[in-house]
């Protein structure tokens, strides 16, 4: 492995990345510690990644974070069946957009604390409430994509499917889909870590619940130290790092192809 093959270019930025971190946090805790700031308040970042690494052995802590993932991969797996299906009539139903486009649009820029209480007051359940809200906020990424993907497509390939007498189903399921395929996972990618955002979210505002933003919440409200608010906060951006770069990997490996010819349309040009 080369610092200029695929897996040496990746390595060599996530190695800058770190360094990154490293001098940021190093910067905070020298300059905190000389303007001698309220750590009740401020707390070192020596001290909140001391927090972090103690939550590794905090049983409760993990079970809350087990609680925040089963939330976020159920509504994953409903935007998924909803918005990829929906996209496909979308991208080939032209009239069908122009009838419904005026209508997400409308629903796109809602915040999802907004609805919450109403969802909540409908749902009459905690979890059933939170993967709606999740579901919600979320699979515009992918229903954005999925269209944009299916307007991408090769119209001859298109055609000659149809010239050997296959119908509008088949040429969807044979050639449009897979082809939107690239467009559908990179959306899907983008919903992955706004779910995961949003999940955690509810957790915080909302009451009865028991996930990674409870557990920060409670902490907070029970008078514990800000360390254990900012430490959990960490976790979450670990996690959704995490989540990030396994669907960012099964995209770079799945659709090697399409990297291929996007790369060879963009010398061409």
């Amino acid at each position: 492995m080369t610092i200029f093959s695929p897996a040496g270019r990746m390595t060599r930025k996530i190695g800058l990345g770190l360094v990154g971190v490293v001098v940021l946090l190093a910067v905070l805790q020298i300059a905190e510690g000389a303007a001698g700031v309220n750590q009740a308040l401020f707390p070192l970042p020596s001290a909140v990644l001391a927090q972090t690494w103690d939550l590794t052995s905090n049983g409760s802590f993990w079970s809350a974070v087990g609680t925040t993932l089963t939330a976020w991969g159920a509504a994953m797996l409903f935007i998924i069946v909803i918005a990829v299906p929906l996209g496909l009539i979308l991208g080939s139903l032209p009239a069908v957009d122009s009838a419904l486009t005026p209508i997400f649009e409308f629903l796109r820029p809602i915040p999802a604390v907004v609805i919450f209480p109403l969802v909540l007051l409908v749902a009459q359940d905690n979890t059933r409430a939170q993967v709606s809200v999740v579901v919600f906020s979320s699979l515009w990424p992918v229903l954005i994509n999925t269209v944009y993907g299916l307007r991408e497509v090769d119209p001859v390939a298109k055609q000659t499917l149809r010239s050997f007498g296959f119908g509008s189903l088949a040429v969807a399921l044979r050639v449009s889909l897979p082809s939107a395929a690239p467009f559908i996972m990179t959306g899907i990618r983008i919903a992955a870590s706004l779910a995961f955002i949003v999940t955690v979210a509810i957790e915080i505002v909302g009451t009865g619940y028991s996930g990674m933003g409870a557990y920060a919440a409670q902490s907070q409200a029970s008078g514990g130290d800000i360390t254990v608010l900012l430490a959990v906060a960490v976790w979450a951006g670990v996690i959704g790092l995490a989540v990030h770069g396994v669907f960012a990997t099964v995209q770079r490996r799945g659709f090697r192809w399409h990297q291929a010819l996007t790369a060879t349309a963009t010398e061409d040009s």
